[in-house]
């Protein structure tokens, strides 16, 4: 009876070379790797977001980085059907990674979200009328992803258009426009018909405001005038 060795023969060791190692790594392909989309949220910068009214999340922190509503990680037992023993597990949301069109961007934005989220945002038209929900429960399940994503949507032209064809509907005044407010809304009519400008106006009340003299909303003294003209003419002769 022979004794088989107890290393194997020298032809079954040979080395690998680098070339070898690249071919069996990329086999049948001679085309880089391709690269994933980074998440939309990251490619908005921080300085410029407001920050977000409701903090980050402190428990499943995940949420911090996607789309994830509600959803939190569940805890609980899982009991034997025979002994009724109980062994203690935990259930993680159900999320994936979507790449959803927005057409304010005309681009898609990546993220993870849950499939509760996704049904909502199939619900309501896109993933564009999820962000811009502008109730406090829909500002709550955003996060600070959402938060900054939002922030994104809302500079584009399209959304500015829109709200401004909201505001005109509701009759209300044109918004500021890159920080620069109209002169006819920056000053009042009344003061520029006088020949004032607004810096004239300026220092006037910073003068006033040395002297510590009282400000007067109106013309009292017309109007005592007026009154006192009316108690004359009610007078009985």
């Amino acid at each position: 009876m022979t004794i088989q060795p107890a290393t194997a023969p020298f032809r079954c060791l040979r080395q690998i070379s680098p070339l070898t190692r690249i071919c069996i790594s990329r086999a049948l392909s001679t085309t880089a790797p391709r690269c994933r989309q980074t998440p939309s949220h990251l490619t908005v910068p921080k300085d410029r977001v407001p920050d977000y009214p409701y903090g980050r999340f402190e428990t499943y922190k995940q949420r911090n980085s996607g789309l994830y509503g509600r959803a939190k990680i569940r805890f609980g037992n899982v009991v034997a059907a025979k002994y009724k023993n109980k062994s203690r597990t935990s259930w993680l949301p159900n999320r994936h990674t979507k790449r959803l069109w927005s057409p304010s961007l005309n681009a898609f934005i990546r993220t993870r979200m849950t499939a509760s989220v996704l049904h909502t945002i199939d619900r309501l038209g896109g993933i564009d009328e999820y962000l811009l929900g502008s109730k406090a429960k829909r500002i709550k399940e955003l996060g600070p992803a959402g938060w900054a994503l939002r922030w994104k949507i809302m500079q584009t032209p399209a959304v500015q258009a829109r709200f401004a064809r909201e505001r005109a509907a509701l009759g209300l005044p044109p918004k500021e426009t890159d920080g620069v407010v109209a002169e006819e809304d920056a000053f009042p009519v009344e003061l520029a018909s006088e020949g004032l400008s607004s810096e004239a106006v300026l220092d006037e009340v910073d003068a006033m405001l040395e002297r510590d003299e009282e400000f007067v909303i109106g013309e009292p003294y017309a109007e005592d005038n007026s009154q006192g003209s009316q108690d004359a003419a009610q007078k009985p002769v």
